[in-house]
């Protein structure tokens, strides 16, 4: 069985292994290039408006923008603040001198105590096919699901808002193809099922239909349920759904109606609450989906569970990447509240890489695991080398961390991603810059086992 190999790093110079990548390709050392990547961060709002964010070229000059709650922000220099649903949320606190001041938003890291949003989650996709970038929000769990259409550029007024959904259930809900037939779906919880909504993309203004791919149980899939994910785990070509205790068989011809073959998987300890979005991909190589996920959204832990066949059944083994203290691995990186991960192939090698970090404040400055902790942002970087593969996480921030959801996706066109975060810290932006540098600066880049 493949072996997880862990190397940590802490710190803002962030190293690619362009030299490994090449002696595995046979290149020679001499002729290998060495880069290292760091992230300029900037700070679109201190403002709590969202708890996600993400991407798009809404005005069609060509740049890609940045979406966080009623806002868009025009790119590439993410200044222009634009409002497209009504920001009308705001609090009062007192200034140091005594007098009550009024702050927009909802209440995070500015009123000093905890609050929550009514955006937990915002994607965009053209939903109308005018060729223009409209915007989805997934509000509060068990609230309704909006998309805002676009009005190509027709005036600075609000975005007409069509509601899709009433009542998306689950912290982690997501905008994929489930069916397969290009088109993505609404993946959440909702009613007492596991499934996903079909839209109606002839009228995509229109509440979409539930497909319930679960028996009913609202103990189990409620509002607050956590950890949920979709991919092809058994290779038959069809995106199966996982969850924290296992994964559910897509079939081959469904009747809309039958409850889909579960498989059970313990994808979280005993105890752990579940984590939030559950990602597909062989990190291994040997042509096997495997899942990474967190463990506790609120808690602890972060494992990769490699995909191996006993016969024709599918097994998974974890393989633990963080645990829940510094000590559980070798170069002493933990850190709590894993509330949002997504994949991106961060320097460009070819395999794709792990984004997550802290989300801050998920329950207040008092309550869940070492609230008080700096809010870091990672991106795990997965290795293959010969038959075993090694994952080295290097930290890009400590003062923004994720919310439930954090954004990869290149935004000024040079071909890698970048990281979008919304949260209770306000808004960030961090571009991915690759530098080129000596043999002798990439190895002093490189971690050291403690």
């Amino acid at each position: 069985m493949t072996r997880l190999i862990i190397l940590l790093l802490a710190g803002f110079l962030i190293p690619s292994s362009g030299y490994s990548a090449a002696r595995k390709k046979g290149g020679k050392k001499g002729a290998t290039n060495y880069s290292v990547h760091t992230f300029k961060k900037s700070k679109l709002t201190d403002k709590f408006w969202a708890e996600g964010a993400h991407y798009g070229d809404f005005n069609q000059d060509g740049k890609m923008d940045v979406v966080v709650g009623p806002f868009w922000y025009a790119g590439p220099s993410f200044k222009e603040r634009n409002e497209y649903y009504p920001a009308t949320n705001s609090f009062k606190i007192k200034g140091d001198d005594g007098k009550e001041k009024t702050i927009e938003g909802f209440t995070g890291e500015l009123s000093g105590k905890n609050g929550y949003s009514n955006n937990f989650l915002t994607y965009t996709y053209d939903f109308n096919g005018d060729g223009w970038m409209d915007i989805l929000v997934f509000g509060w769990p068990g609230k309704e699901t909006i998309w805002y259409e676009n009005p190509r550029n027709k005036g600075k007024g609000l975005w007409q808002a069509h509601v899709v959904w009433d009542e998306t259930d689950n912290e982690s809900p997501q905008l994929l193809d489930v069916t397969g037939d290009g088109k993505p779906e609404l993946l959440c919880h909702a009613r007492g099922f596991l499934g996903y909504v079909e839209l109606d993309w002839k009228n995509p203004d229109k509440l979409g239909v539930l497909r319930q791919v679960s028996h009913f149980d609202k103990k189990r899939f409620f509002r607050y349920t956590h950890g949920y994910g979709a991919g092809d785990i058994d290779g038959d070509g069809r995106v199966d759904i996982i969850e924290r205790d296992g994964w559910w068989k897509q079939p081959a011809d469904w009747d809309g109606k039958s409850p889909w073959k579960f498989n059970r998987v313990p994808f979280a300890p005993e105890g752990a609450r579940g984590g939030a979005q559950m990602l597909v991909y062989d990190f291994d190589g040997d042509g096997l989906n495997d899942v990474v996920t967190s463990h506790d959204g609120h808690g602890y832990g972060l494992s990769i569970y490699l995909q191996y066949r006993d016969g024709a059944l599918v097994r998974f083994v974890e393989e633990p990447v963080l645990g829940s203290k510094p000590g559980d691995n070798s170069y002493g990186v933990g850190f709590s509240q894993l509330h949002a991960l997504v994949l991106a192939d961060i320097d460009q090698d070819g395999l794709m890489d792990i984004v997550t970090g802290k989300r801050f404040w998920a329950h207040g400055p008092s309550a869940d695991a070492e609230p008080g902790a700096p809010a870091v942002l990672y991106w795990f970087k997965v290795v293959k080398e010969r038959r075993e593969f090694k994952v080295v996480p290097y930290q890009i921030d400590d003062n923004s961390g994720v919310g439930t959801q954090v954004t990869a996706g290149d935004l000024n066109g040079d071909g890698y991603p970048d990281i979008v975060v919304g949260n209770k810290k306000g808004a960030f932006v961090f571009l991915n810059q690759a530098k080129k540098v000596t043999k002798a600066q990439w190895d002093k880049a490189q971690p050291t086992e403690r």
